[in-house]
């Protein structure tokens, strides 16, 4: 244990909420405030707070497991566990071609080892079947943001921007429970008069707080968004000088916005027209508004139009590329922004970079040390690979990730899996898959390591490593390393997580999300860099630097470009430094919090209208179906629960899964509070207790996900994906409640 105080991040969401860590009496660790860092200036939620309890031997796994003769997981040595993955992945191999075998990572994966993973793939595995559970999360957001703006960086300003706003809509976010300490901010806002709008089907804890609160039926966002824009051009509120200037395609977005006249977005959705028109005025009356999505619109089979929707609603009334204003995307996971930059993501190489992309395979070859013609093509999305395992994909290499509990149709993956002829986990825990696999391997966490992480605003931090890992646990990057040289790569997967960085930081260069001018040095002295940092400063014109991304500062107050520019995601740089970060030459690059305040990631340097328009989600209820159910999360668990169900504190606070009900539909079942309820789909059965409240529309009903045994919610949730982001659709599926004899 290290005798210091180390500043380091909460390992859960993606705030990365700073923390200071210090040795306590009892041998573990402490966790103090750390009020230095912008985010959170020491506030932490429970998970946060108990963060350490994770560290304790009794909670985590500290030995490689190996499936015995009988059939149960037996501690084994690190080189028979390592020289049987290898054999494994080395068979699969010879018999069925490197496309059988299959890898899958996770958005709380550190950036050096999303980086590492997707090049062992590519390099030691060749193998095109790679993605990550960060599919299920953001990707509908971040399709549509590359689709209007040419990037996806979830939120294009910092935090610090939101109190500032004149008004908010945060659509299906509930941040009072997944993200905690970023509720300051929307209270902020309505304290300095600024108006919080939330659409979410329930009443939860931040709807609470709001102006205005919209409860569609859910599925019915893209509508809404709509309905809203169809009143913006209706009420003459767009602001026609920004739409000619700053954006393309607006009379074909326009045409299909006036097909959803008010009245039929209300029998649509089940919010009146009257609030509509109230959530309009609200909206274009401030000089500064935004608009924030979360999973909500996002986890459907239609959550790329969605989200492009209410991007449409913020182009008409000029709000992106604009101080205090835009469009955002609210990520989840830890590091599910810096998760889908580097190159785990089944399209994807580093630095954003698209893998049929000749030029960036050319340049990450030639970082890599390979031919690009070597390197495999795009591969399956998350859901889809997980439903080829056991037939064309025989063996899985998984880390980070508990698909048996988070996937949609769980029931079925977790079938896949066991058809499986090999599986190998690298986890802190043994979650329901690992439990599942012939290997399990032991891995350092959080606290036991260093390496970097990029939160929801795109800013880059450094997580230090605090404490000793215990005797018989390893790096992923030290797995990797022993299996590329067992599989015959013996140089490239160095341990270090600060060398990973200096070849990710090469091999970002050029791309979207270029962290070229970042350093370790420069993430310890600053508090974080906002990417795209470009090795090269901003010349004094403001252009200038390696790549794309290099931004220059707005020619004014509205960041209206002054003339043509290379297609770059320009915005405002950060404040000068003072004295030169790392004592180096002077003459880096200030990271870019803002972008778009000057021109938009497109070739033309314009944002992008795309008409879209309402369709029904998936599977909507019919008379054997009647309700719909929606999913999501509650303040005192995260994800699938694999690390917070092992916090006692944490499981006090909720301890089990939960139907919620609204008390009509509670009477007609003849169900009472806390009575087991069944909860049925046409992909299976979850029983929990019931809950009844009236925060939740009569038609729906919501479980919580974070559970496995019967009570699993995603045994019910539909894998119909989205045809662009590959996103399954969690949030709106047709169930049947029944009552179960207790």
């Amino acid at each position: 244990m290290q005798s210091t105080v180390t500043p380091t991040h909460c390992p859960y969401c993606a705030l990365q909420c700073g923390m200071n860590l210090t040795p306590a009496p009892d041998g573990g660790v402490a966790v103090s405030e750390r009020a230095d860092f912008p985010v959170n200036r020491g506030a932490l939620c429970g998970k946060g707070r108990t963060a350490p309890a994770l560290l304790a031997r009794d909670v985590r796994l500290t030995s490689p497991l190996v499936r015995g003769g009988d059939g149960t997981l037996v501690p084994a040595s690190w080189d028979e566990a390592l020289d049987r993955i290898a054999a494994g992945l080395r068979r699969t191999r010879a018999a069925y071609g490197p496309d059988a075998v299959g890898v899958f990572g996770g958005g709380g994966l550190t950036n050096e080892k999303a980086y590492s993973l997707g090049k062992f793939a590519r390099v030691v595995l060749g193998t095109s079947q790679i993605d990550y559970n960060g599919r299920f999360c953001m990707s509908s957001a971040a399709a549509a943001g590359i689709r209007a703006f040419g990037l996806d960086r979830g939120l294009p300003f910092p935090l610090e921007d939101i109190p500032e706003s004149g008004c908010v809509i945060l659509v299906g976010s509930n941040p009072a429970e997944t993200m905690p300490p970023s509720l300051r901010y929307f209270t902020r806002l309505r304290e300095n008069g600024g108006t919080l709008i939330v659409v979410d089907p329930r009443r939860t804890r931040t709807a609470e707080q709001a102006d205005l609160h919209l409860a569609p039926r859910p599925g019915t966002d893209l509508a809404l968004a709509l309905g809203l824009l169809h009143l913006v051009i209706a009420e003459g509120r767009v602001d026609e000088e920004y739409v000619a200037g700053r954006t393309t395609g607006w009379e074909e977005a326009r045409a299909a916005a006036m097909a959803h006249w008010p009245e039929y977005v209300e029998r649509i959705t089940g919010v009146s027209v009257p609030r509509l028109r109230e959530t309009v005025r609200l909206f274009c009356e401030p000089e500064s508004a935004m608009v924030l999505t979360a999973r909500g619109p996002e986890q459907q089979s239609k959550g790329t139009d969605t989200v492009g929707a209410w991007i449409n609603l913020c182009l008409a009334t000029g709000r992106p590329g604009r101080p205090r204003s835009g469009y955002g995307c609210l990520t989840g996971q830890g590091n599910g922004q810096g998760g889908r930059e580097h190159g785990q993501k089944a399209d994807q190489l580093p630095g954003y970079r698209k893998l049929d992309d000749p030029a960036a395979r050319a340049h990450v070859a030639g970082v890599w040390g390979v031919d690009p013609d070597s390197l495999p093509g795009p591969g399956r999305s998350a859901y889809e690979l997980l439903d080829a395992l056991g037939t064309d994909i025989r063996s899985l290499l998984l880390m980070a990730s508990n698909p048996v509990v988070s996937a949609p149709r769980a029931a079925h993956v977790e079938e896949r899996i066991r058809s499986l002829d090999f599986l190998a986990v690298c986890d802190v825990v043994l979650s329901e898959t690992a439990a599942l696999a012939d290997v399990v391997l032991p891995v350092t966490q959080w606290a036991e390591e260093t390496g970097t992480t990029t939160n929801l605003e795109g800013r880059v931090l450094l997580r230090r490593r605090a404490v000793t890992p215990p005797e018989g646990v390893r790096s992923d990057l030290e797995v990797l390393g022993e299996l590329a040289a067992r599989l015959g790569v013996e140089k490239g997967f160095p341990a270090d997580p600060e060398e990973v960085f200096e070849e990710l930081r090469r091999a970002s260069a050029g791309g979207p999300a270029d962290y070229s001018g970042i350093t370790y040095r420069r993430l310890a002295e600053e508090n974080g860099v906002f990417w795209p940092c470009p090795a090269e400063p901003p010349a004094p014109d403001g252009t200038g630097g390696t790549a794309p991304g290099t931004p220059r500062p707005p020619d004014g107050p509205t960041g209206r470009a002054a003339g043509p520019h290379p297609a770059t995601p320009t915005g405002e740089t950060a404040a000068p430094h003072s004295g030169t970060p790392g004592g180096e030459d002077a003459g880096v690059h200030p990271g870019t919090p803002r972008l778009f305040l000057e021109r938009f990631a497109t070739a033309d340097g314009r944002a992008r209208f795309v008409p879209v328009s309402h369709r029904p989600i998936a599977e909507e209820p019919d008379e054997e179906y009647p309700l719909l159910l929606t999913t999501g999360r509650v303040v005192a668990q995260y994800q699938s629960g694999a690390q917070t169900r092992r916090v006692a504190e944490l499981n006090a606070a909720a301890p089990g899964p939960f139907v919620e009900l609204h008390p009509r539909l509670a009477a007609r079942l003849g169900t009472a509070e806390g009575d087991p309820v069944a909860v049925v789909s046409r992909r299976g059965r979850a029983v929990a207790p019931a809950r009844i409240t009236d925060t939740i529309r009569p038609d729906t009903v919501f479980m919580p996900f974070h559970w496995p045994g019967e009570g699993r919610a995603n045994t019910l949730t539909n894998p119909a994906l989205d045809p662009t982001s590959r996103m399954p659709e969690f949030k709106a599926c047709a169930v049947r409640l029944e009552a179960v004899e207790r």
